[in-house]
């Protein structure tokens, strides 16, 4: 009788002990605010089969996390534990259920032995679908003198799966920069390495193409590429870039150019195609890209200042010149599609959406070159009407700058400093048909404090892929290293 006694006592204290620690909420109280997550995707807008936006709840004493999802069109998913992650193809299937609708989130925490429950949140799933694989970008330690490891890296957006296509531990001690491709398809793919070994890479269908990286012809290197909608002509402009260093306690670095001229270069021919409206004396022409329809290049441009020291004067404009595809024959020409300076800022970074309807750009107080400039906002240009706005919607108190869009317009990936002012993140947004824009959410990371917070990388030079770039990393460092270049002609 005391053996079932005893017996008996010990199950009811395991019971109770189970009850002291319970995993789940229970007799939650209820708080009258929203949490505060990291990254903030509290009315954030999602494309169908993103991956999971897995978030931390910031707090002290927090020692668990619940959250219920529910969907507006049916659907629920559930997590629970130090931070909330999603199961992959239970995100993926609540998100395709509720597309055009709405998520409902239920976060409640267990803080000091007590659970406590956060008013909801929303997430919205779009509509409009993200058609593409991924994204591409550059991975760089952010620093102003030397660079160190550095690389370019490929992320499925389904899920957390990164791999580097391309890293400079291949070829040490260069710089691998400026890539891109052809509306969104790494069939046609460039970028630019930078150093004792230096060439511009160009790859169709697999077939690569190292190129003289300085070209006397030019007076300077192959940098800021935009391929032609046809794939039959890749836009550059050739620069001098120089760094100047700041001691105001706000302004860190300047990167400037001793000239910059813009031309195109016909692969098959390896011809490079100049016009004398585009490489002037006295003023400098930069970072070209062609209209969806191949008619039109578009490209920034500045009063050249010789002097150092002038280097806030420099602000630029955007301008554009015809361009006749069969012939590779530039128009008499050039019109100015949107006078910065006249404003007293500077214009830089133009992308047009491949829909033809718009053209985003940065604007920031001098220069073209952002990512340093905390000023820095994201701009539309109507293409139509030739209105333009600040996007108040996305735009932040710190750096916003590069971006690039989506095959089907309605998506945009870009860089921005607001996370902690240092570092650059990767944001997406999505456009609706009258050009406004909802809030941006970073890139989702399976365990995103840990990964921001021990990242000593910035993200820059996004663009989105419909696929996986398909490059053979260990036969092109044996091409760069080997110094086999390429020549091209003028003309």
């Amino acid at each position: 009788m005391r053996k079932i006694f005893l017996i008996g006592l010990v199950s009811m204290v395991g019971l109770l002990g189970l009850v002291g620690c319970r995993q789940e909420p229970v007799d939650a109280v209820l708080v009258r605010q929203q949490p505060v997550i990291y990254p903030d995707y509290i009315g954030v807008t999602i494309p169908v089969g993103i991956a999971p936006l897995n978030f931390n709840v910031i707090g002290e004493g927090i020692d668990r996390v619940d959250a219920q999802v529910t969907g507006s069109k049916g659907g629920s998913l559930h997590a629970n534990g130090e931070l909330v992650d999603f199961d992959i193809d239970e995100w993926h299937a609540l998100t395709e259920q509720n597309k055009g609708g709405a998520l409902t989130v239920t976060v409640c925490v267990r803080k000091e032995g007590k659970w406590l429950q956060y008013q909801d949140f929303k997430i919205f799933v779009s509509l409009y679908a993200l058609e593409e694989w991924g994204v591409t970008y550059r991975r760089i330690a952010p620093g102003y003198e030397v660079y160190s490891h550095m690389g370019l890296y490929q992320r499925d957006l389904s899920n957390f799966d990164e791999t580097a296509f391309f890293d400079n531990r291949h070829v040490p001690g260069q710089c691998l920069n400026c890539h891109m491709s052809n509306r969104t398809d790494p069939s046609h793919f460039v970028f630019h390495v930078r150093g004792g070994h230096g060439a511009t890479m160009i790859q169709i269908d697999g077939k690569r193409e190292w190129l003289k990286a300085k070209n006397d012809l030019l007076g300077g290197s192959m940098v800021y590429p935009y391929w032609h909608p046809s794939g039959e002509y890749c836009a550059f402009s050739t620069n001098q870039t120089r760094q100047a260093y700041h001691i105001a306690q706000h302004e860190r670095i300047e990167v400037k150019d001793l000239s910059s001229d813009v031309f195109v270069y016909h692969p098959a021919t390896h011809e490079i195609l100049e016009d004398s409206l585009l490489k002037t004396a006295d003023w400098a022409e930069n970072s070209p890209v062609f209209s969806p329809d191949g008619k039109t290049l578009y490209y920034i441009t500045s009063k050249q200042r010789e002097e150092q020291t002038l280097y806030k004067d420099e602000k630029y404009n955007l301008c554009k010149i015809d361009f006749d595809p069969e012939k590779g024959t530039f128009g008499d020409h050039v019109d100015t599609l949107f006078n910065a300076v006249a404003m007293g800022k500077s214009l830089t970074w133009p992308r047009p959406s491949y829909d033809g309807k718009y053209l985003l750009f940065t604007l920031i107080d001098y220069g073209y070159f952002s990512i340093w400039h905390e000023e820095s906002e994201q701009w539309l240009l109507d293409l139509k009407t030739g209105e333009a706005r600040p996007l108040e919607e996305i735009n932040s108190p710190r750096a916003d700058s590069y971006h690039n869009w989506n095959v089907n317009s309605h998506w945009i990936v870009f860089t921005s400093r607001r996370d902690d002012g240092l570092y650059s993140r990767l944001y997406f947004a999505s456009v609706d048909d009258k050009g406004q824009f909802t809030k941006p959410f970073m890139l989702p990371q399976r365990y995103p404090k840990e990964y921001y917070d021990e990242s000593v990388y910035s993200f820059n030079t996004p663009d989105f892929t419909k696929r996986k770039v398909d490059f053979k990393a260990r036969e092109a460092s044996s091409e760069v290293m080997s110094d086999k270049r390429v020549e091209t002609k003028v003309r």
